[in-house]
């Protein structure tokens, strides 16, 4: 079967928050809105069908994961990642940003510090901060269009209040896809100085063209001792509101240490239809996941080209994974303050505004390219006008 995803699905009068609060949250209207991360994609037809059946039952009670949740879980993350988990290692999560909390709460105390790599995802802040831990910062180096860790730094962050390293994998924003190689060094420094490595695997399965996604506790045993993975299919199948995500440690006692926490905060019991939508996904998936990186990939090219030929001075952070592209303005020598309104005010545009993401940010845009291509040509359009309007 063959998707439309040049289909412009109306989302405007659904409580969606990339385009019914656009103006709440970027204080402008009538901006074409292109940074919260879900996808401006029809849901696939085969997850409909399956939620669709499921509430012709009318009965909408408690209801616990069945086997085949838990196997379809397995069977993807095997065939797609080649990584073989079991049902055991396999907890729930209503997402992946209360999963990273509840780690932080699980594995460390008041006035640790956990350390991040910016310009990253920016609820890992929070997630650190608000749970009263320490905020450290492990800077990632943009070298020639991509961005890499930097071990040296990371070592010298960590003393003994130091207990845990939260890394995107693959990386939001700057789409870095992280290799085994480096991933490997990571997980020795965690193993070397006791972290516990938190890999947020959110994009794993949006990996494009010449890239793989290399999952961290998959590299070796002693790394697996370490870490806890999450996953969802919220990212790959435009399934966010179903609140469904997996947080995966194959070592007992991290696993009983999480669980516990989880318990404690009694969220455990998740959401009937983001089960079923869930087992759907990773059922039968596969094909329609297969079309949509194939489009994400030409959004990508179509961008990384209109860039070059008609607006150099913006740059792109070209992704190796994820459909969001970073968006490097800073020739035009604008400060924050102004990048942001020129965007909004004279653009049109609703970008994610890099500073949000921490160091390193400044002077950088995230867009969100997982839509028709005519509304990405529209927001080349605008800025390319934009731009123009300045000289």
């Amino acid at each position: 079967m063959k998707y439309d995803f040049d289909e412009i699905i109306h989302r405007k009068g659904t409580s969606c928050v990339k385009w019914d609060y656009a103006e709440r949250f970027l204080e402008a209207s009538d901006v074409l809105p292109m940074w919260v991360a879900d996808m401006d994609f029809r849901t696939p037809d085969f997850i409909v069908d399956a939620v669709r059946e499921r509430a012709e039952h009318e009965v909408f009670g408690y209801t616990l994961r069945p086997d085949s949740y838990y196997e379809s879980i397995i069977n993807w993350i095997g065939k797609k990642h080649h990584w073989n988990i079991e049902k055991d290692w396999i907890i729930f999560s209503p997402g992946i940003v209360p999963a990273v909390n509840m780690a932080v709460m699980a594995y460390t105390q008041p006035g640790d510090k956990v350390i991040v790599q910016p310009p990253v995802y920016f609820p890992f802040f929070s997630a650190v901060t608000e749970n009263g831990r320490q905020l450290v910062y492990n800077q990632l180096v943009l070298n020639n269009g991509r961005y890499y860790m930097d071990f040296d730094d990371l070592e010298k962050k960590i003393d003994n209040r130091t207990k845990m390293v939260i890394i995107s994998n693959p990386h939001n924003p700057g789409g870095s896809a992280w290799t085994k190689e480096e991933l490997e060094k990571l997980g020795k420094i965690c193993i070397d100085h006791n972290q516990i490595l938190v890999s947020d695997e959110i994009h794993s399965d949006l990996v494009l063209k010449s890239f793989k996604h290399t999952v961290a506790a998959n590299i070796s045993n002693e790394i697996a001792k370490v870490s806890v993975t999450m996953m969802a299919p919220s990212k790959t199948f435009n399934l966010a509101g179903m609140a469904t995500s997996s947080v995966i440690i194959s070592d007992p006692d991290l696993r009983n240490t999480f669980q516990v926490m989880l318990d404690r905060v009694h969220v455990g019991m998740g959401n009937l239809f983001g089960m079923v939508a869930s087992e759907a996904a990773y059922t039968h998936g596969e094909k329609w996941l297969q079309q949509l990186v194939e489009y994400i990939q030409g959004n990508v090219d179509f961008v990384d080209g209109y860039l070059k030929n008609n607006i150099p001075k913006v740059r792109m952070i070209r992704p190796e994974a994820t459909y969001m592209i970073w968006l490097d303005f800073r020739e035009l020598k604008m400060n924050d303050r102004e990048l942001k309104d020129f965007i909004i005010l004279k653009a049109r545009l609703g970008l994610n505004d890099g500073p949000t993401f921490g160091p390193g940010g400044d002077g950088f845009q995230r867009m969100n390219v997982a839509c028709p291509q005519a509304l990405v040509k529209e927001a080349m359009h605008r800025l390319e006008k934009a731009i123009k309007s300045l000289s």
